[in-house]
């Protein structure tokens, strides 16, 4: 639709329903929805880092580092591609979540060496990460060529040609994670503990961290399912909170689901307005802020 620019007295009208048909329309059903969704897929790829980076206490930790939203993009392309068609879309979020979980699995039984080092699941994120990419690129050879197109833009991070049914399904779906979220909340300070010391005062460590780790794996797989795999945003949010915010997940929750939510509309809104007529993937932003972001932090952690 190009640039339109709206005063706020104008934008007023728009939702008072007082402005021209044709603003309103550009508005609720073009710019709203988009907004919207590129607000929940931040949030939920944001919260998803911390409750990684909290139970593998890890400050690199994040969703998209340790290979988990490439197995939710490996597994939804796979979906797409051949099984859409016979089953419908519905089903794409339990693709996605289940492609995201296996990742996950694996990712964490190759690190696992008397106990999982963080720097060493991180580096074999990345080497699953890359191997589940070219599983990825393999299935889209053998794909319609509409799927493949339309594949290579979702899978930079895009929530272009957003309309109303895509926020309202994954607010749906996100909401079904938030009970499990609430219930394991108050308990993830004490996992951050020594394991003998949170067990000696009654917290089963391997039972909550295996409840955190469903969650923050369907996060990330429901974002996918539907914003594409935006990268960094895991990693770049929760390490902001933590410096706005005191010690405690459910403060540092709210905050880096803020800032998850702002950075992926920013950048979406960067993507959408800095070289018109393009219309840009908001990952393509979110990448050139956080690639230098963690060689920082991976530099710290080196020394």
């Amino acid at each position: 639709m190009g640039k339109i620019n709206l005063s706020p007295a104008t934008l007023l009208n728009v939702f008072t329903g007082q402005a021209d048909a044709s603003l309103v329309f550009i508005v609720e059903q073009l710019r709203m929805p988009r907004l919207v969704l590129a607000a929940l897929v931040g949030a939920a790829l944001a919260v998803s880092g911390l409750i990684l980076q909290s139970i593998i206490r890890n400050p690199l930790a994040s969703p998209d580092l340790l290979g988990i939203t490439s197995g939710a993009s490996a597994a939804a392309v796979l979906y797409l591609s051949f099984f859409s068609a016979a089953l419908g879309a519905q089903f794409l979020p339990l693709a996605a979540i289940c492609g995201a979980g296996l990742a996950a699995l694996v990712i964490y039984l190759l690190a696992w060496n008397q106990g999982a080092s963080p720097l060493r699941m991180v580096l074999i994120g990345v080497g699953v990460s890359a191997l589940l990419a070219a599983v990825t690129t393999f299935v889209l050879v053998f794909s319609p060529l509409t799927t493949t197109l339309s594949a290579y833009v979702w899978l930079t991070g895009s929530v272009y040609g957003a309309s109303w049914p895509e926020p309202r399904a994954l607010a749906g779906w996100l909401a079904l994670t938030l009970p499990l979220l609430v219930l394991l909340a108050r308990q993830v300070r004490m996992q951050q503990l020594d394991d003998d010391l949170a067990q000696g005062i009654g917290v089963r460590v391997q039972w909550l961290r295996a409840g955190l780790l469903l969650v923050s794996v369907a996060l990330a797989g429901l974002a996918v399912a539907w914003g594409g795999a935006i990268a960094f945003v895991g990693l770049i949010a929760p390490h902001i909170a933590k410096r706005l915010m005191p010690p405690g997940f459910t403060g540092q929750a709210l905050m880096v689901a803020l800032i998850g939510s702002n950075l992926v509309m920013l950048a979406d809104l960067a993507g959408r307005t800095l070289f018109l007529p393009l219309d840009l993937p908001a990952g393509i932003f979110v990448a050139v802020l956080g690639t230098p972001f963690f060689l920082y932090l991976l530099i710290n952690q080196r020394h």
